[in-house]
């Protein structure tokens, strides 16, 4: 059963121990290409460097590409009503959110694609 998470960190030692995690990059790569957005990450990337690097892509587009931002949680299909609950006041805050939220979805797609 797929379980909910508290932290960015305890979904990433998940996806490596049930060997999932390069499938995990694999579909954010995907996703990430539907929507038009040139960022891309290594296979190879260690969860510590995704988290951060997902953490500052997520910034700058809200910062710098808003419509970019927006269509990506529409492609991801993020739940709109998470997005709306977090706090927006400290952007940097709101990006870890949402990029652990964009995590979390993708986690999601890539465990059902794999365990049912």
């Amino acid at each position: 059963m797929l379980k909910k998470y508290e932290h960015i960190e305890a979904l990433l030692v998940d996806a490596t121990k049930e060997e999932l995690y390069e499938k995990l990059i694999t579909q954010l790569n995907k996703d990430f290409t539907l929507a038009n957005i040139e960022e891309s990450f290594s296979a190879t990337i260690s969860p510590e460097t995704l988290k951060k690097e997902l953490h500052a892509t997520v910034y700058q587009l809200i910062q710098e590409k808003f419509a970019e931002y927006l269509n990506l949680l529409y492609i991801m299909d993020v739940s709109e009503a998470k997005i709306k609950a977090l706090d927006g006041s400290d952007v940097v805050e709101l990006s870890e959110q949402v990029a652990f939220l964009l995590l979390q979805r993708e986690w999601q797609k890539v465990w059902f694609k794999n365990k049912l």
